[in-house]
Order: structure tokens, then sequence, then C-alpha cells
């Protein structure tokens, strides 16, 4: 199997040139403040659909030859890839199916569903994902397009990073979240080539840590869902391409737990006025966690995506 690479980040932004926004890094003098480090936050839920995951997706579908655009797409997502692949089929006058989780956040339900896309249901603690969407794919000549272990999904979500350490120079720490891998495998190949001394680590959640049993095993560790309110990372395995570019180029992962996740919330939500779903928070408890240990140094900090019903936020930020 051969890896992408970072030219193949390079060719991605080229696609998304026009297409995803060029999200703004910001800043927080009272973080720095607190933690002692010069953070920089890289706010994909500022993207278009509100997370990552529309620079993966549009990417990979861009490269549809004119069969496989007739045919359209079929992906599997419990909300933030389905968005991305829903809205990237609609730019490019493409039929849509995907299949999501019953639990799935009903704002993300609902938003695949406004961009035009079928959405078909299954049990994520009894049903197979990926099993059923390859059938449907079979059955309905549509080509499948999974959420992380694909080498035009995960270049496309490098393309962040790549605007990071462009707009900020070089970094001493990068954190980001992990769940399949595709966002911290693109996100260690923009690293590597723009900021070769910039330490990079996953953040996963606490009740998930297939990542980090992987990393320090050296091989895919596969778990049973976990349970986090961190509903993008509720993963069980990380892919083949993800992997072997996390092995190679990550230097390590962490946890954080719920109650850290809702800490984070809270903090970007009464100082720095955005609304971060729970994934999108990984990245930050992270390096709060980490904080002793990156004193003094910069860190660059990729939130990952902003879609939560605001009745669940605000159950969360109150509890």
């Amino acid at each position: 199997m051969q890896l992408p690479t970072y030219d193949d980040v390079i060719a991605a932004a080229a696609r998304l040139q026009g297409h995803a926004h060029r999200t703004p890094v910001l800043r927080s003098t009272t973080a720095d403040a607190r933690w002692g480090a010069s953070f920089f936050f890289k706010c994909e839920n500022f993207q278009r659909m509100g997370a990552f995951k529309f620079r993966g997706a549009f990417n990979a579908l861009s490269k549809f030859d004119a069969t496989q655009r007739k045919g359209g797409v079929i992906a599997f997502s419990s909300g933030n890839h389905a968005q991305a692949i829903a809205l990237s089929a609609r730019l490019l006058s493409m039929p849509a199916v995907i299949v999501m989780p019953k639990d799935a956040p009903a704002a993300k339900v609902a938003a695949t569903q406004g961009y035009g896309a079928e959405v078909v249901m299954y049990d994520r603690f009894t049903e197979d994902r990926e099993a059923l969407t390859k059938r449907l794919a079979q059955e309905r000549g549509m080509t499948m397009i999974p959420p992380y272990d694909h080498p035009d999904v995960l270049t496309g979500q490098g393309t962040a990073v790549k605007e990071l350490i462009e707009e900020t120079g070089p970094l001493d720490h990068l954190f980001v979240c992990l769940g399949g891998g595709g966002l911290l495998s693109g996100s260690a190949l923009s690293a590597r080539a723009l900021a070769p001394d910039c330490k990079v680590y996953g953040v996963e959640p606490e009740a998930g840590n297939d990542g980090q049993q992987s990393l320090r095993t050296g091989k895919i560790v596969r778990i049973e869902t976990p349970k986090t309110i961190a509903d993008g990372a509720q993963t069980q395995y990380l892919g083949e391409y993800t992997f072997g570019i996390i092995r190679r180029d990550v230097d390590d992962i962490f946890t954080v737990t719920d109650a850290q996740l809702v800490d984070a919330m809270r903090f970007f939500a009464e100082r720095m006025k955005m609304v971060v779903e729970p994934t999108g928070c990984l990245a930050f408890a992270g390096a709060i966690a980490a904080s002793k240990a990156i004193a003094g140094q910069r860190v660059g900090i990729v939130i990952s995506g902003g879609n939560v019903d605001l009745s669940r936020y605000a159950a969360l930020l109150s509890s």
C-alpha cells in the first residue's frame, strides 16, 4: 500500500481553491496567560457545513469520473462526514446516500437531508455500518467514500494544517482530534513538510483510546463502540492508510475525559465566543492537560467542528 504524501495535500489544496473556506486562525490572550503557551486556533468550526470534513469530501468527489458522478456517492457517518459528502455532492451535481446511526445528532441529520442527500438509518451498537454501506453501494451502483481511510479524504483534511502553518510559521507543538485518523494523518503530512521539528499529537476520548493503543503496540487495535459525548470520535479502529501515516509521523496520542471536553467547550463559549462541538474540543482539552510540557511554546490547535444540537450544547454547559 502506497501512502499519500504532502504533494497530494498540495494538489488537494488546488482543487479546494474557491470552494472551501480558508478558515481563521484565532488567538486568545486569556488562554495564553492561563496555560502559559502561545496558542493558535485553526477554526474549522467556521468551515463550510461547520467542520473540516468538507475538505476531504470535496477533494474526493471532485476526482470522480463521469460514470462515477452519474452513479453518485454513498457514505457512512455519524454526522460531519455525512454533511460534507451531501454538500459536496450537491455542489458537483451528483446524487448522494448517507448511512447514519439512529442516535446521530438531530441537527446533523437535518443538515444532511437539507443538502439533498437521502439518509438511511442503522443501529451503531448492533449493525455493521461499513457492510451495510458496501451492500447498498453495490445494489445502487454508487461509489463509496469512507469517512477517513481514503487517500483523497485524508489529504484534503491535511489542507487545514497547511493553511495554519503557512499563516503562523513553524509551530513547536500541534494538537489534533482523533477519531478514525483522517484529520490527524493529513495534518501530520503537512506538519512534517512545513515544520519538521513540530511535535504532532492526536487526542481522543478516554472511553475510546484505540488510537493510543494502536500507536503504542504498533498494530491496529479494535475496540467496542465507545460511549462518549464526542460523537465524531466514536470510531472503533483506525484505517490502514491513516494508521500508516500516524505510526510514522505522530509523536504521541493522548486521551481526555468527557468532563475535560465540557470544560474546553465552556472556555470557547465564554472567552472566545464560539460554539464548538464536543469532538472539536478534543485537541484543546489535550493541550490543556499537557500544559506543563508545552509551557512557553508555540502551539497549534485544530478545532475540528461546531455542529451540535443547541439543546444538548446548553445541557452540557449547564451540567
